[in-house]
């Protein structure tokens, strides 16, 4: 099994708080390296890390993306494999979340992963909604 699909099933901690959000993109930003691959679950997979402009530019809007679409007090949609030091991160889309804990029965995809580890294709059962994939193309083209 590869290090990519070991850290997607390990365990991983939930972020709760929008200022656990905030430490994380500081933490994920302030990186001194351009190793940082970033997946939109169910198009093409990424085989290189993205510049650390793309890159820096992807977390900011993601994080305006989440706080506007995932109105409630608490995150509780973006996982860690390690709270101080992450090297592997879910982020469920909040317009797409079924269950994503899996208890009904269905293993809802998260819609972004962000890891040190070259991601493998994770085979999204659904198709990713179309708003949401205008707005990765146009952050991305």
């Amino acid at each position: 099994m590869s290090n990519f699909m070991n850290q997607y099933n390990g365990p991983l901690t939930g972020l709760l708080k929008w200022q656990q959000l905030d430490k994380l993109t500081d933490f994920l930003t302030s990186s001194d390296d351009d190793q940082w691959y970033v997946y939109y679950v169910g198009e093409t997979v990424p085989t290189e890390p993205l510049s650390s402009q793309l890159f820096n530019l992807f977390t900011t809007e993601l994080a305006k993306l989440l706080r506007g679409d995932h109105q409630e007090d608490y995150l509780g949609i973006v996982y860690v494999d390690d709270i101080e030091q992450p090297s592997f991160v879910k982020i469920y889309d909040p317009n797409n979340l079924g269950s994503a804990c899996g208890s009904s029965g269905m293993n809802v995809l998260p819609g972004w992963t962000i890891s040190r580890s070259a991601p493998v294709d994770l085979q999204a059962q659904f198709p990713n909604p179309g708003g949401r994939r205008r707005w990765w193309n146009n952050l991305i083209s």
